[in-house]
C-alpha cells in the first residue's frame, strides 16, 4: 500500500516527540536539594532522569511552520508506557487527516479518517480503502509492515534512548524565572543551538518532572507536553464488531512503493 506503510510519517512523529524532549538533557550526576536552588545544568539532569526512569507518560505534541506536509504529523496526543502500551490520536499536516490509535503489545488498531485515506492512497484507493473499513477501527498485528510502521510513534523506550543519545550533548543551558504549565510551577531551562531555542520547564514541586518542552526559530516550531507520569495506559480495546482485520484490505488496494 501506498504511504501509510512508508516510515517516514511514524518515524518522523516518534523523532519529533523524542528529539524535542532531548534536545537539552545532559547527564551528570547531582545531589538533592529544592529544584528551585539548582543550577540550569542540574536541573536538566533531574528532569533527564525522571524521563529516563518512567514506566509511562503522556505526551501531547503540536508543531507550526512551513516545513511540515502531509506526511507529518502536525499534532500528537498519546499515552504510552515501556511494555508497548498506547493509546491517542495524531492529525497530519495540509489537511492530511487524522487517525485514531491504540495498541497492546503486538496487537493494532487504527481509525483513520476520509482524508487521511486520500492523503496515503491516492488514485481512489484512499476512498476504497476508506469504504471498506468504513468507521471502524482497522485491526492487526506489528507482523503486519503497514500497522507497524505505524504504530512506530507508540515506542516510549525509542524516546528514552532518544534522551540517552544526546546526554553527551554539550549545549550551554540558562535558568529563568519560575513560572507555571497548566497550573504546575515550573522553572524554565534554555538553551540555543542551530538557530533553534529550546527550552525545558521542569517542575518545582514534588517531583521534578519535565513538564514542556518547546523549540522555537528557523523552520517548524513544536512544543511538547508531558503529564501522567507512570499511570497505567487505558486497556480498552475496540470490539470485533468494530474491527476490520488488515487482510480484509488485500485486493481493495494496490502495493506500491512511497514516493514522498
Amino acid at each position: 500500500m501506498r504511504g501509510i506503510s512508508k516510515r517516514h510519517a511514524w518515524g518522523t512523529a516518534a523523532c519529533t516527540a523524542a528529539c524535542t524532549a532531548a534536545a537539552l538533557l545532559v547527564a551528570p550526576s547531582v545531589a538533592l536539594a529544592d529544584t528551585e536552588d539548582l543550577s540550569a545544568q542540574e536541573i536538566s539532569d533531574k528532569a533527564e532522569k525522571e524521563l529516563l526512569d518512567a514506566k509511562s507518560v503522556h505526551l501531547k505534541l503540536e508543531q507550526k511552520g512551513p516545513d511540515t506536509d502531509s506526511a507529518e504529523p502536525v499534532s500528537m496526543d498519546l499515552t504510552l508506557d515501556q511494555d508497548d502500551n498506547c493509546v491517542g490520536s495524531l492529525r497530519m499536516a495540509d489537511d492530511g487527516g487524522s487517525l485514531e490509535l491504540i495498541k497492546q503489545g503486538e496487537k493494532v488498531w487504527m481509525k483513520p479518517d476520509l482524508a487521511f485515506w486520500k492523503a496515503q492512497l491516492p488514485g481512489g484507493q484512499g476512498e476504497a480503502a476508506a469504504e471498506v473499513v468504513g468507521d471502524r477501527y482497522l485491526y492487526g498485528t506489528t507482523d503486519d509492515a503497514l500497522l507497524k510502521d505505524m504504530a512506530g510513534v507508540c515506542d516510549l523506550n525509542a524516546i528514552q534512548d532518544e534522551v540517552k543519545d544526546k546526554s553527551d550533548d554539550n549545549t550551554a543551558l540558562k535558568k529563568g524565572e519560575t513560572t507555571k504549565v497548566d497550573g504546575t510551577p515550573a522553572i524554565p531551562v534554555s538553551g540555543r543551538e542551530d538557530g533553534k531555542t529550546t527550552t525545558l520547564y521542569v517542575a518545582t514541586e514534588g517531583t521534578p518532572y519535565l513538564v514542556r518542552a518547546t523549540e522555537k526559530g528557523e523552520g517548524t516550531d513544536s512544543t511538547l507536553t508531558l503529564g501522567d507520569y507512570d499511570k497505567p495506559v487505558p486497556s480498552k480495546t475496540p470490539s470485533e464488531e468494530d474491527s476490520v482485520d488488515v487482510s480484509q484490505l488485500q485486493g481493495q488496494v494496490t502495493d506500491k512503493p512511497n514516493t514522498y
